[in-house]
């Protein structure tokens, strides 16, 4: 259902929570005067090796020439960013005498740049910022460098908080990394950087903002804040998906799904669940897309988390504008959404081996994610939902 006029979404809008974030068509345009506004001198540019030759960097740097700033670019991350890569994007931070990252791109780039920062000026190892160890103690004399980020794909949400996926080489596995005091100091949404996104990656990351929201929604826990940004998220994605899908020109859709991808990225500070634990240790091993993996992955989990929650399967139904809220029908009308924008029906599609799904199980019961899930699964139980992934997830 559209649950916003076309001209509500293309309205240039200024919010201030939970960051300052600048949202509208062209926004991008304004980049180096924001710059300048933030003290900010000479910032690293951070991205993925996919969006260095695309047009929004040198639009970018033509915005911070005009306003004097001067900038550097680094590019080498992954699309599952690697430790050994934020090694070398901080090295080149300290070496260029940078003072702050724009990170800008789609979720890899995201976590680069917000990676980078955390070590960029301490002397602190990347992986003591691991979510579940505790916090580290930052110098005031030495604080985070000042961080704006730029998402042109709708679909991690990644771009208002320091929370970041990182693949620990030697150990073969993604983990989460963060502090508490870095927070973007702005968040620019463009809707504009999102035209070009082919339908392919159109279709996957907008699958990544859908299960960020179901999964976020389904957290066990009283939190009406992140719960309504999960269902408000899911309303946005789930009407405007199909059609950013089929036509990219249409700057609405885009919009829509920006906004539902960042609604839906906050709203999972309350936790994830099996399809992110599982589709994390996927990508670590496979370097595997992370939306097209979930995408996948979401009706095997959802199968094994909705029975015994038929009141927040009937909120989500509702959101999606569902006049069925039986479970049965929201899992149709998910996988009707994922059929409609080409998502492969198996993780073997994507050249996911069947004889990983023990390794892949041990690894994700330790995720995270799969401490937020709904229902306490068995490794047994992993092993069994990866399987019927990678064999016919629907």
């Amino acid at each position: 259902m559209q649950i916003q006029k076309d001209a509500e979404i293309l309205q240039p809008q200024d919010w201030t929570f939970p960051v300052p974030i600048a949202y509208g068509p062209g926004r991008l345009a304004e980049i180096g005067e924001r710059c300048v506004a933030l003290g900010v001198a000479r910032p690293l540019i951070v991205t993925d090796r996919g969006s260095q030759t695309l047009p929004f960097l040198s639009k970018l740097q033509g915005s911070l020439t005009d306003s004097g700033i001067s900038s550097d670019v680094f590019f080498d991350i992954s699309p599952n960013p690697r430790d050994d890569e934020i090694g070398a994007g901080r090295d080149l931070f300290r070496n260029g005498g940078h003072d702050a990252i724009i990170a800008i791109g789609g979720g890899s780039a995201m976590d680069g740049g917000k990676s980078i920062c955390l070590t960029a000026n301490n002397e602190i190892d990347l992986w003591a910022f691991e979510f579940e160890q505790p916090v580290p103690e930052i110098a005031s004399s030495k604080p985070f460098p000042t961080l704006i980020t730029v998402p042109t794909t709708a679909g991690t949400g990644a771009e208002t908080e320091s929370t970041a996926m990182v693949t620990h080489v030697k150990k073969g596995m993604k983990f989460c990394v963060w502090h508490p005091d870095l927070k973007p100091s702005l968040a620019l949404l463009d809707p504009e950087l999102t035209i070009s996104l082919p339908p392919d990656l159109t279709a996957w990351t907008g699958a990544d903002a859908m299960t960020h929201a179901i999964e976020a929604y389904l957290v066990p826990g009283f939190h009406p804040l992140c719960d309504g940004l999960a269902l408000e998220g899911l309303a946005l994605v789930s009407a405007w998906l199909p059609i950013a899908v089929r036509e990219p020109e249409n700057m609405a859709a885009r919009g829509g799904m920006l906004m539902g991808s960042c609604l839906a990225g906050i709203s999972f500070l309350k936790g994830l669940g099996l399809v992110h634990a599982i589709s994390h240790m996927v990508g670590a091993e496979f370097n595997t897309q992370h939306g097209l993996t979930n995408a996948i992955i979401l009706p095997v989990v959802l199968r094994f988390n909705l029975p015994g929650m038929e009141p927040k399967v009937k909120r989500m139904a509702y959101a999606m504008g569902l006049n069925d809220h039986s479970i049965e029908a929201f899992i149709a009308e998910v996988e009707r959404i994922l059929d409609d924008i080409g998502i492969p029906k198996s993780l073997s599609a994507i050249n996911v081996p069947l004889d990983c799904s023990q390794r892949i199980a041990g690894k994700a019961q330790m995720d995270s994610a799969a401490a937020t899930n709904p229902r306490t699964a068995s490794v047994d139980e992993i092993r069994a939902l990866t399987e019927t992934a990678i064999l016919q997830a629907r």
